[in-house]
């Protein structure tokens, strides 16, 4: 799906208050960060796929998860 004009302006206007929840990880506090939003949206979606903050729980989940990857060493 390919994003109008109109809808890029809108992205670009709530870009300043998306961005401090999308972006990658760098150190441990942003990772935190992440792992909180992360679970008060579990607590809001639940399993609700079609919950309209579904997407971002999934990509904050990928975020978490790359970083963890990185970053945390797996217990033997």
């Amino acid at each position: 799906m390919t994003m109008s004009t109109a809808q890029i302006e809108k992205a670009f206007k709530a870009w300043p208050q998306v961005a401090p929840a999308l972006r990658v990880p760098r150190n441990e506090r942003e990772y935190r960060r992440l792992v909180r939003l992360l679970d008060r949206l579990i607590d809001e979606v639940g399993e609700d796929e079609h919950h309209p903050l579904a997407s971002l729980m999934e990509v904050l989940g990928v975020l978490i998860e790359k970083y963890e990857d990185e970053h945390v060493e797996e217990l033997a």
